[in-house]
Formats: C-alpha cells, sequence, structure tokens
C-alpha cells in the first residue's frame, strides 16, 4: 500500500481548526469567569464578614478574648488549556478520511490575604467613643433613630440606656426603661417625618442639632420627649452635645459607646445554653429582687442570638461555638436589621485600619 501524505487543503483546516479551539476559548474566558466568580467572591466574603462579627458576640458574652481577621485580598488565576488531534484513514485510491477533535480546559487559582485587625490605631479606635458625625451619618442614611441611639448611646441627660452593659455582662440589672421610651417617642416623630438630625462643630466643639418641624414640635411624642429629658417643651431644635452649655434649657449631654462598647451591649443578646449558665461560664444578671434578670426586655427589640445544640434549619447566620450553634432566625427581621446596622458602625469605625503585613496567605487552589 501506497501511503499518501495529507494533502494541503486537509493541513491548512487542521491548523485553522487548532486556532479557532484556541482563540475562541480565551476569547470567552474573561468574560465568562468574571460572571461566575465574582458573585461567589463577593457571597462568601460578606458571608464569613457576617460570620466573624457573630462569632465575636458571642465570645464577649463568655468574656472570652474577641479577634478579627480581614479579608484584605483575593486574587483568583485562570489557566487556559487547550488541545487537538486528527486522526486519518488512508485507503488505496482514495483521499482518505479524516476526523478532527479538540478539548478545552480552565484551571482557577485563588489566593486569599488574611489580615488582623490590630495595633495602636485599631485599639484607639474600638475603644474611642462614636463620634457624633457618624451618628448623623448613619441617621440620613436611613435607619431608625430609636435603634441609632440605643446602639450608640449609653446616656442622655439623666437617662440611662444601661452604661453597664457597655462592658463584661454586669451581675445587677441595669436601668434603661426611661431611655427607650425617649427613643421611640423620636422614632414617632421621624415616621411623621418632622424630625431632622445634623451635625456641626461650634467652635471645636462637635454637636448633633435635633431638629424638630414647625408642625411637629407641639406634638405629644415631641413633649414628652423634652419632659423626659427635662428639657424645655416646644422648642424647634435641640443641642446634643457631650459639654453642654450650663443654664441652657435646649442643651442634651449624651455618652456615646465606644465600638467596643456596642459590642458588648449586644453581646448581652446572645442566649446561652441554660447549661453554661448553672456551670459559671456566663454571668448570671439578677434584679433588685434578686431574680434572674432576662436581657431580652434590654435587647429583645433589637437582636436576639439564638442557640442550639443541633445545627438550625431557619438560621439567616450561625456560628459553631463551645460546643453550640449560635444564629439569627432568618424570619427575625428585628435582628437582621440590627446586625446590619452594627456591621456598617463596625467598617464606619474600624474598617480603615488595617495591618499591611498580612499574617496568613493562602493559595487555597494549589
Amino acid at each position: 500500500m501506497k501511503i499518501k501524505f495529507f494533502p494541503a487543503p486537509y493541513t491548512r483546516i487542521l491548523i485553522f481548526s487548532l486556532f479557532f479551539v484556541s482563540a475562541s476559548g480565551c476569547a470567552k474566558l474573561g468574560p465568562t469567569t468574571l460572571k461566575s466568580e465574582r458573585s461567589n467572591y463577593n457571597l462568601a466574603v460578606q458571608k464569613t464578614n457576617d460570620e466573624q462579627l457573630l462569632l465575636n458576640l458571642a465570645r464577649l458574652k463568655y468574656r472570652d478574648t474577641p479577634f478579627f481577621m480581614e479579608v484584605s485580598s483575593v486574587a483568583s488565576q485562570f489557566t487556559l488549556s487547550t488541545s487537538a488531534n486528527a486522526s486519518a484513514t488512508l485507503q488505496e485510491g482514495v483521499n482518505g478520511i479524516f476526523g478532527l477533535g479538540g478539548s478545552v480546559g480552565v484551571t482557577e487559582k485563588p489566593t486569599v490575604t488574611y489580615s488582623p485587625l490590630q495595633g495602636d490605631q485599631f485599639i484607639q479606635r474600638v475603644l474611642s467613643p462614636l463620634p457624633l458625625q457618624t451618628i448623623t451619618l448613619l441617621f440620613h442614611s436611613g435607619w431608625s433613630v430609636e435603634r441609632i441611639f440605643r446602639l450608640c448611646f449609653q446616656r442622655m441627660n439623666n437617662l440611662r440606656n444601661a452604661p453597664g452593659a457597655s462592658g463584661p455582662t454586669p451581675k445587677k440589672a441595669p436601668q434603661f426603661k426611661e431611655f427607650i421610651e425617649a427613643a421611640k417617642y423620636l422614632r414617632e416623630l421621624q415616621t411623621q417625618d418632622v424630625l431632622n438630625l445634623y451635625f456641626q462643630n461650634q467652635k471645636g466643639t462637635p454637636q448633633i442639632i435635633l431638629k424638630i418641624a414647625e408642625e411637629g414640635k407641639s406634638a405629644e411624642a415631641a413633649n414628652k420627649f423634652a419632659r423626659a429629658l427635662n428639657v424645655e417643651p416646644g422648642k424647634e431644635q435641640y443641642v446634643i452635645t457631650f459639654s453642654p452649655k450650663l443654664n441652657e434649657s435646649d442643651q442634651i449631654r449624651i455618652v456615646t459607646r465606644s465600638l467596643l462598647g456596642i459590642l458588648f451591649y449586644l453581646s448581652q443578646a446572645v442566649e446561652a445554653p441554660e447549661e453554661d449558665i448553672r456551670a459559671g461560664k456566663v454571668t448570671r444578671t439578677v434584679n433588685s429582687s434578686g431574680n434572674a434578670f432576662d436581657w431580652k426586655e434590654l435587647t429583645g427589640e433589637l437582636l436576639r442570638i439564638r442557640s442550639k445544640s443541633q445545627k438550625p434549619e431557619n438560621a439567616t447566620l450561625m456560628v459553631f461555638y463551645r460546643d453550640t450553634w449560635f444564629y439569627i432566625d432568618d424570619s427575625d427581621l428585628k435582628s437582621k436589621s440590627t446586625f446590619s446596622l452594627l456591621s456598617q458602625i463596625f467598617s464606619l469605625q474600624a474598617g480603615k485600619i488595617k495591618d499591611n503585613s498580612p499574617v496568613l496567605t493562602l493559595g487555597v487552589g494549589q
């Protein structure tokens, strides 16, 4: 049998086919991988950030040391591999029967870099009182003024908002009911669209101006708020500041929580298993009559972090810690709102502080 070489037309077809397989794969690789992977990484980073925040709330409930690791960078490399093959069956007297084939493969090699939130700058921002400018920013972002004040303020004039809860769980029940009532009056004015907050710096003194519209200054909620804080009713604005002027009827002295204080405050919403309470692993708080104080009286409208020995089925967020699942129920919209607000406060107060040297870089795709 006489062997024939591939005719030139078939050779050109083979070369073109190899080029087409490679070129078409490269053309589609970028858009396809971006479309499929960006959302996956977005969801993974967001979910793990929330889980870390929830984990630290559980740690604080048990008086364990909180710690934060931030995802400082995510890099993913995609490698395109192509292959092609050709076959021929040659017969005497004919040009031959030819077959072409090919395949394209993509290999992903992601690299994740973690950095700790630590150092003097981070500690100072975590322990420093929340700036008044941050509070007005949150208000104008659409958050409930009641939710903001309950998280961020531990005192307004003579009204206390559980200041002892800004640290490890206290043994004595806190004072908070009058403060919550006053915050609810402001929320009522906000829902009527007659309340506004804006920030100003008066000769080096930061202030929040609480402005009540003309049609709302004589409202029942406005009068009740003024009487609760022992300021003059019927005014269009009140000055909220760290250092009020003496003998001024429109001045409201406030004490804000630090970021760590807010975390401690919301850690009181962690419902530890009864066996851990009996074992003395968490503090048992009692009221004036010596009975156990239920922290849901304070945090129940804000946040509930439930616990189960078995993995919960209807959880929007959960972490496994100390042989227990701590979670937020997916149908608990109030808790989800408060947790989202906490996440924003954390980002505003601590998110810009990064350690320049990563402690751990993982090539997770290798």
